[in-house]
């Protein structure tokens, strides 16, 4: 599919019924919305789904100021101006994860449900000094230099090496990006988990917080945490999987977000939390 391009400069894609429901699907750092190609065709049956590419990545122009959540979140916002949408469901995946909980911190009304993919709390000393030296490595050396590690934490042993295709096209999505600008959305992730960490106001839309138990810098634990902090919000670990889950098993991750979707939107059953 050709991407569209807003008045802005972001490109995006839509899909689906027209008069649906709108879901967001907001990808991570490094990434594009063709990450999402595993997730929109188990969506857009039945809802309007749009995939964009943030400020930096993919087709969309670099940040016209120093980058932010509130930034990307504005951008989010935007974007659902310019197609017509007052409000819409959430799926945020890492970076977009916090890019989706900062956008219902800053206007919960345009926010219908939201569903965090692998995406961090407020890490330990250990933990942040460990990504802090890679937005530093990032700075220097560029994206290049940090994806090969990247590539072994976001996917499992024995899949990795099963997919080498795989794996040379998320690592050419993550080398495209231009190494002034990465290191700076790279600090975002870093250093943006203080300002989601007891969100005020409260997030009070339907919330599915999901990880894998092998995703070490996004773990169990920070799901549990993030979803604590949302009333009624509920989880999902799925097993013996790492950070793109939805890339090496797309029915892991797909299964549950529909269903909480569905039961947000219709009336279906309710989703089964922690399967």
């Amino acid at each position: 599919m050709t991407s569209l391009t807003a008045p802005n400069g972001t490109a995006y894609e839509l899909t689906g019924p027209d008069n649906a429901p709108c879901i967001a699907l907001i990808h991570g750092l490094g990434l594009n919305l063709h990450c999402w190609q595993w997730t929109q065709p188990a969506l857009s049956d039945r809802y309007r789904v749009l995939s964009f590419d943030l400020w930096g990545h993919g087709e969309s122009p670099a940040p016209r100021e120093t980058p932010s959540l509130s930034l990307f979140s504005q951008q989010l916002f935007d974007l659902l101006d310019h197609i017509g949408v007052d409000a819409a469901g959430i799926v945020g995946f890492s970076l977009g994860g916090m890019i989706a909980r900062r956008a219902a911190q800053a206007a919960p009304d345009r926010v219908t449900a939201l569903a965090i993919l692998h995406s961090a709390y407020k890490r330990d000393e250990v933990a942040q000094a460990a990504i802090l030296e890679r937005v530093a490595q990032a700075r220097f050396d560029g994206p290049s230099s940090t994806v090969e590690a990247a590539l072994k934490r976001w996917f499992t042993d024995d899949f990795r090496n099963k997919n080498p295709e795989m794996m040379g096209l998320v690592r050419s999505w993550v080398t495209a990006n231009d190494k002034d600008v990465y290191h700076t959305i790279y600090a975002v992730l870093a250093n943006g988990t203080d300002e989601i960490t007891v969100p005020q106001p409260p997030i009070t839309c339907p919330t599915l917080v999901m990880t894998g138990d092998e995703d070490h810098g996004n773990n169990p634990d920070m799901t549990r945490a993030i979803a604590a902090e949302i009333a009624g919000a509920q989880t999902c670990i799925l097993p013996g999987l790492r950070h793109m889950a939805l890339a090496e098993n797309p029915k892991a991750v797909n299964t549950p977000l529909r269903a909480f979707l569905d039961n947000v939107f219709t009336d279906h059953a309710p989703f089964a939390a922690d399967h």
